[in-house]
């Protein structure tokens, strides 16, 4: 048998949940395990956890120190912010796998044989890269090796997997054996019980190996229970000696030769990437920051300082719905982006930047995107809706279009995969909730769908490039008449401008048609701040305070203007015309997890601007925006 522990902490998150994650996890396993030295462990603590846990808590990595020391423990090497293998470049798989077995080494004095998979996830082609860093072994869940073909005894052996020459042994991790930690006097009992068990339906159990890595701290409520339990349970498992040999995957492995040879089958969690369109845009960033690095020429301290940020946005939980919260949790994105901003901007400070606009297929959907690049800000649109999909402050290196909330559907028409700014609606006159009507019932996610009687959501229509200038930093685009929409009539003309410190956003609304229309625009802009409290953010209109947590009506508003206290930085929100409308917080339900209350997680702050336009045939309607940062 192979006692494990693994244990990790998001980079971005939180103090107390490395606090959480610490108290109930690693130190009462290392605690009991030191206290039973005939009973040897395999320990994989990320690298952002033990960084903390070294600053924080240095006695404790001493204690692990100790266990290293008398040849009790093996610790596992892997990535060093636990990144998704697969979606990264293979000179990042390199790179944050030798950045943990140099920490290991120099700060345990021994180096790891092995490594841990994030996510139990596997690629045939990690092989090579974990083999060249000299990782000897990892580990699978045992369903991988089911999926592999394999039964019975087999899915009990280490076995050995192949890829462009290279080796690398693979341990199944008994998955199926988790239920049987749970918190009562005799801990042990019932997992040995299920082990004496396994071992019976095994022709030949004196070749098994089971490898378990328990955590049934998901049913403690206390460290001091913790500490208990894996008191109780390595002491079990102390006593029971005589029946089974305990061991670490470094011992068996060594001067083996009998192992069978396997290929396992792909992970899928590049599902992530159309699931949530969100991870998409973290991904695309990821590889577009990759980009900008590698240009990087004869400066090779900046190129490493450059990937080290970019390496701190590719954990685990940033792609997907992890027990952390994951991908829901907009600290967690927000810490990936502001690494990736730093390391970009690690890549101007080797040459005078000219700000321009690209033309760039930029989220690998095989269409181009328009990047309005300047000094202090980046403006990306995407041809659906001319919608700002990333706006970033690199002053500041935040982004302040990163939003998490998924658009209900409206009748049969499927909304836009991801949230842009300046997302515009047209509505009928009727349907629409206007600020300070008696008896509205108001419901943000209905204003963000456009639901009523006749409307046309123009966010989730393809406009056409009218213009560029790249030199300027200016696109212009059109949306045509259409025979096939509400309001088909309107044309609708965007163009955006990007300066020092503005965007400017300019709209012309022509009625094409034979008949007069009268309706209601709302071009939608979210803003994502650290949080949704006066601690984090404060709003004026026209210089009057607002509160940041339940709807405001908006009524004659000509400037809006946001404090980010946590950027220590002002957004102005300016329009030539005075608007009607609501600003209100966007959520998304956040799961239970690593030391967090479930409930509704703040992603964003909704302005919903609102017009009443009224235009007679052939006439035409203007209206500018300018968005201005200030810190």
């Amino acid at each position: 048998m192979i006692l494990g522990s693994h244990v990790h902490v998001p980079y971005g998150a939180r103090d107390e949940e490395f606090e959480w994650a610490y108290r109930l996890k690693l130190k009462p396993f290392v605690s009991a395990l030191y206290k039973f030295p005939q009973i040897p462990g395999t320990l994989h603590y990320s690298g952002a956890l033990l960084n903390w846990v070294d600053r924080v808590y240095p006695e404790c990595t001493m204690s692990i120190d100790d266990l290293v020391s008398r040849k009790q423990v093996e610790l596992l090497g892997g990535g060093f912010y636990e990144p998704q293998f697969s979606l990264i470049p293979l000179q990042d798989k390199i790179g944050q796998v030798e950045m943990l077995t140099t920490y290991l080494r120099r700060r345990f004095g021994r180096k790891p044989q092995g490594c841990w998979l994030p996510g139990l996830n596997w690629e045939q082609n990690f092989v090579a890269p974990l083999s060249s860093c000299g990782m000897g072994y990892t580990f699978l869940g045992e369903e991988s090796f089911r999926l592999a073909g394999l039964s019975g005894a087999d899915l009990y052996a280490p076995c050995v997997s192949e890829d462009q020459g290279k080796m690398i042994v693979v341990f199944p991790i008994a998955l199926s054996l988790d239920t049987f930690f749970t918190p009562r006097e005799d801990a042990a009992a019932p997992f040995l019980d299920a082990l004496e068990n396994l071992a019976r339906g095994i022709s030949d159990p004196g070749s098994s190996v089971v490898s378990v890595f328990p955590n049934p701290c998901r049913a403690m409520k206390s460290p001091g229970e913790a500490e208990l339990y894996w008191h109780r349970f390595i002491q079990g498992l102390a006593d029971s000696v005589s029946s089974f040999s305990f061991t670490t995957p470094g011992r068996v492995i060594k001067g083996r030769q009998d192992l069978q040879k396997t290929y396992f089958p792909s992970s899928v969690e590049r599902r992530y990437l159309v699931d949530f369109p969100e991870a998409n845009g973290i991904y695309a960033k990821m590889v577009f920051s990759h980009l900008l690095i590698n240009q990087l020429r004869g400066d090779k301290p900046r190129k490493r300082t450059a990937l080290e940020e970019l390496w701190k946005a590719q954990g685990y939980d940033a792609f997907c719905p992890a027990e952390s919260g994951g991908i829901y949790r907009g600290d967690l994105r927000k810490s990936a982006y502001r690494s990736m901003l730093e390391a970009e901007k690690i890549t101007r400070e080797t040459r005078a930047f000219i700000p321009c606009l690209m033309n760039f297929d930029f989220d690998l959907d095989n269409e181009n995107e328009y990047l309005l690049q300047g000094e202090q800000i980046n403006c990306y649109v995407r041809p659906e809706g001319a919608g700002v999909f990333e706006l970033d402050y690199l002053p500041r290196s935040w982004n302040y279009m990163d939003t998490f909330v998924p658009h209900p559907q409206a009748g049969d028409r499927k909304p836009p995969e991801r949230r842009a700014g300046f997302s515009d609606l047209l509505l009928n006159y009727e349907d629409t909730p206007f600020p300070g009507m008696p008896g509205d019932s108001f419901v943000p996610e209905e204003i963000l769908a456009g639901f009523g009687s006749r409307v046309r959501r123009c966010y989730g229509e393809r406009f056409q490039v009218l213009d560029m200038d790249k030199t300027r930093c200016r696109v212009s685009f059109t949306l045509p008449e259409t025979d096939q929409e509400p309001f088909g009539s309107i044309r609708m003309k965007k163009h955006y401008q990007l300066r020092k410190d503005t965007l400017t956003v300019a709209y012309t609304l022509s009625n094409r048609g034979r008949e007069e229309e009268h309706f209601r625009f709302i071009p939608v802009v979210d803003l994502a701040f650290a949080g949704d409290g006066e601690e984090y953010q404060r709003i004026f209109a026209d210089g009057v305070p607002l509160t940041g947590k339940t709807p405001a009506d908006l009524k004659g508003v000509e400037v809006l203007k946001f404090q980010d206290l946590g950027n220590e930085t002002i957004i102005s929100l300016g329009a030539d015309k005075a608007f009607d409308g609501w600003v209100f917080p966007l959520y998304c339900p956040l799961p239970a997890g690593q030391g967090l209350p479930s409930g509704l997680s703040y992603q964003s702050t909704c302005i919903a601007p609102l017009y009443r336009v009224h235009l007679d045939p052939g006439e035409s309607w203007t209206l500018a925006f300018s968005l201005k940062f200030t810190h």
